[in-house]
């Protein structure tokens, strides 16, 4: 199975690029800017794209590439940064556009033999620029143009080098992914032979050869996530599989029992269960900074993990359900882009970590991970459940985490979710949730003052969870919930909505 890599140069777009290549059935990787060619040449990828950026190609200590990545024979897609870093490093030369691009435009098609062969003329595609490419370099030719570029799309087709100046990645280039399909199968000769059966296969066979006849543990959170991760393994290893799953008290309203009479009567699993809410609120206590929460949190998980793996034996593995979105998010190692927030099994885990960590789920995005989930066989009301962030809760009160705001927002939250529910809104949402501020507001009950909590109600929509719109919910929706809230819950007495996008908004508050 051929790859694709995708080199990472601080784009908001980089993680789409792997989407949709994966869509199109090849699987991609995103990798750091200043990988070596060394790792090309050992791992020999179908293709190499290279990722826009926000910075300018000729700028002191803008992210660069050695010119040997393009005579490695294996073929170059370069997408607006990425056409840049690629024509200044062949001879050609970059400059600052005196009519920048951001926004719709019109591209011309000159050449249809190559990576825009049946591109409609005259189509919309999406820029967004301020620098452009006033020579090209030598064996290059122009194939498509806009109003205000001129080099909107170059090919070197004997050296199978190409650019383009815009967007395909985005939906707002409307033939983007067939673009990007001519790149692929066309130009570099990539077979489309990826999908979830050949994930399953390929990783079973991975787990086991890495586990051999050593013991597993792995921590469930009620997520999907985990529980994929989990029957992946038990796939592989069978019995050599235990899993945990941990009462850490920043669980939604009767979820710990519910779930655990799940694990136990639906999924051929060795569950522990640990009731550990005391620990947990303990090492919280007087805790404010998000990031301190997810580590405090993080390092709990582990310690549990390593009391109840010296209660069964000698464990030699850790697993975890940790995502690409997680990684993405925790780590600025996959390009020049900063960290948004650690995730409490990816920043969170000690530098001492005294078992072989085992991430299956880790290259996947949300949605493919529950493609994958169907495959395996899980029932369609789990699958298509809400995202709940590991570290629970405790991202959901803002501020300290005590057990009587937790009491609040759990109410809350829980009364949220019925009436999603019975709007019959609950799959068309990504996620649906409460968050409870650490300020108070004063308010009127029964004609007496009252000096209480807010509430903030979350409701957006996506596809992966890398980008979010807010949803605009019905008015009379939101008044009933909030009247319910209110008049239901003792410690709440104003309710606000939070319209922001992802970016400039992360999803979850903290």
């Amino acid at each position: 199975m051929k790859k694709v890599f995708v080199l990472d140069f601080g784009s908001q777009y980089t993680q789409l690029i792997a989407r949709k290549i994966r869509e199109l059935g090849v699987f991609s990787e995103i990798l750091p800017f200043d990988t070596s060619v060394e790792h090309f040449r050992k791992e020999r990828p179908g293709a190499i794209i290279l990722s826009g950026g926000p910075q300018s190609v000729y700028e002191k200590d803008s992210p660069s590439i050695t010119a040997e990545i393009f005579n490695l024979g294996v073929p170059v897609l370069g997408i607006c940064y990425g056409l840049q870093i690629m024509s200044l490093s062949l001879g050609g030369e970059v400059v600052a556009s005196t009519k920048r691009e951001y926004g719709f435009a019109a591209l011309r098609v000159l050449d249809r033999k190559g990576i825009l062969s049946g591109i409609r003329d005259g189509g919309q595609v999406w820029m967004s620029h301020g620098d452009k490419v006033s020579r090209i370099p030598p064996g290059f030719r122009v194939t498509g143009t806009t109003k205000n570029c001129k080099t909107a799309v170059i090919e070197s087709p004997g050296n199978n080098l190409y650019g383009i100046q815009f967007h395909p990645e985005v939906i707002h280039t409307r033939q983007g992914k067939k673009i990007l399909a001519n790149f692929l199968f066309n130009l570099a000769g990539i077979e489309p032979n990826w999908d979830m059966e050949s994930f399953i296969d390929t990783k079973t066979k991975e787990i086991r050869r890495q586990v051999g006849d050593r013991l597993i543990v792995c921590g469930l959170s009620g997520g999907v996530d985990s529980l994929v991760t989990s029957l992946l393994l038990h796939r592989a290893v069978k019995d050599n599989l235990y899993c945990i799953f941990v009462d850490n008290g920043l669980l939604r309203k009767g979820e710990y029992q519910r779930l655990m009479e799940t694990f136990r009567k639906k999924f051929d699993l060795n569950v522990i269960g640990v009731e550990a809410e005391d620990r947990f609120l303990h090492r919280l206590k007087k805790i404010s900074s998000p990031e301190r929460k997810r580590k405090i949190i993080g390092e709990e998980f582990i310690h549990i993990f390593e009391e109840e793996a010296g209660k069964i034996g000698q464990i030699d593995f850790l697993a975890q359900g940790t995502i690409y979105p997680d990684v993405i998010e925790s780590n600025p190692v996959k390009g020049p882009s900063s960290k948004i927030k650690s995730h409490h099994n990816v920043g969170g885990l000690p530098k001492d970590l005294p078992f072989e960590l085992i991430e299956p789920l880790k290259e996947l995005f949300k949605d493919e991970v529950r493609e994958l989930a169907a495959d395996l066989g899980l029932e369609k009301d789990f699958i298509s459940q809400h995202p709940f962030p590991g570290p629970g809760l405790a991202v959901r009160v803002i501020g300290e985490v005590t057990r009587e705001r937790l009491r609040i927002l759990r109410e809350a939250d829980d009364i949220l979710i019925q009436e999603i529910r019975k709007a019959r809104l609950y799959d068309k949402l990504w996620q649906a949730f409460a968050v409870l501020l650490p300020v108070r507001s004063v308010g009127v009950m029964g004609d007496r003052r009252t000096y209480q909590r807010v509430c903030v109600l979350r409701l957006v929509q996506s596809v992966d969870g890398m980008t979010a719109d807010w949803f605009p919910a019905d008015s009379r929706l939101l008044s009933t919930i909030a009247n319910r809230i209110v008049n239901e819950v003792d410690g709440i007495n104003r309710i606000v909505y939070d319209i922001t996008t992802k970016p400039p908004g992360t999803i979850e508050w903290e």
